[in-house]
């Protein structure tokens, strides 16, 4: 039995992914390890079978035509035998101390028929360029060493939220949800994380310093100027977060509907921001069209989203209205750590 599934998706990923997999091999026969091919043009397919040759028992490789991240996620997550399901691009890593302790935590916890919904485990941002590096825990949001539920979580800091980097899901949950990411989009690791909270009632939060997130590269999609050529993108993975729960009166935890709707205002911030800052005709426009429908799938989430970030105040006209721009960047690219 597998205990976790790890989906490495590959695009064009030739001088970096083997310093990812090799991090997760040694975890050994407890893991399956999915590299999706995702219609590279480099060495990336001939790489992945070298490792599916010398670990067979642990490496599998599905080459596919390019469909995006969300489509390599997709792809493993319909071949996934593992009980848990975790992401970890190819440009990052794990930490091979703290992968041990999880896959010996998870194992004690399947072990005794009460394995979690959710583990959560901390990340780290890696600007090796820089020679830099910035730890997030949830020390002070989730208790340790304990299962627990959302009502039983603190408040999380608004420049604090769950990432793909800091999830791993229970396989069959992330079926139960209808978990179905866009074709040729990128961010949708928002999906990933917001789709599934409702569902998810039992939590576990290790407190290790597990994935290590690359920040630097000039293609990244985090890269300041990349964000502004795909706001599209953006826009449309807030338009799905936004279809896919009625907030708050569908959450039964006030806890869970209060982080969810902070999720969602972080989304608005950014894609607010970035509409700003390129400033074209078009896109003042497609802000009044995103704010527009916001209003028009729930009145109550558009009033804890505009209230949320002062909205009214970051439409004035002049230096105001600049400042507070400014401002809700600064908030932007300290949860997103732009280049």
């Amino acid at each position: 039995m597998k205990i976790i599934t790890f989906t490495v998706p590959c695009y064009n990923s030739a001088a970096y992914m083997e310093r990812c997999i090799n991090t997760l091999l040694p975890c050994g026969n407890d893991v399956e390890v999915i590299i999706v091919n995702d219609g590279s043009t480099d060495d990336t397919g001939k790489i992945a079978d070298n490792y599916a040759s010398q670990y067979p028992d642990i490496v599998r490789v599905i080459h596919q035509e390019n469909g995006g991240h969300g489509e390599a996620v997709n792809t493993g997550l319909e071949n996934a035998s593992g009980l848990y399901f975790k992401v970890v691009d190819s440009d990052d890593w794990v930490d091979g101390p703290g992968m041990i302790e999880v896959l010996q935590t998870l194992k004690t916890f399947v072990g005794g028929n009460s394995a979690p919904d959710m583990l959560v485990c901390n990340y780290i941002y890696e600007k090796l360029l820089e020679g830099t590096r910035h730890v997030i825990n949830y020390s002070n949001v989730f208790p340790r060493n304990q299962m627990f539920g959302w009502d039983d979580m603190r408040r999380f800091p608004p420049w604090k939220y769950l990432l793909m980097h800091s999830l791993i899901y229970r396989t069959q949950l992330l079926h139960e949800c209808g978990l179905k990411l866009p074709k040729h989009t990128f961010y949708v690791d928002n999906i990933f994380v917001y789709q599934p909270l409702p569902f998810v009632k039992t939590i576990y939060y290790l407190d290790v310093d597990l994935y290590h997130y690359f920040i630097g590269r000039e293609d990244q999609s985090v890269n300041e100027s990349v964000m502004i050529k795909r706001i599209d993108q953006q826009i449309l993975v807030t338009r799905i977060m936004i279809g896919c729960h009625s907030l708050p009166g569908s959450i039964p935890s006030k806890k869970l509907s209060s982080y969810m709707l902070s999720h969602l205002a972080m989304m608005m911030i950014i894609c607010t921001v970035f509409l700003r800052i390129s400033g074209t005709k078009e896109d003042n426009k497609k802000e009044k069209e995103l704010w527009t429908f916001l209003l028009s799938c729930d009145n109550g989430l558009y009033g804890h989203a505009s209230s949320r970030f002062l909205r009214m105040v970051a439409n004035l006209p002049g230096s105001s209205g600049n400042k507070i721009t400014v401002r809700l960047y600064n908030i932007a690219r300290k949860v997103y750590k732009f280049n």
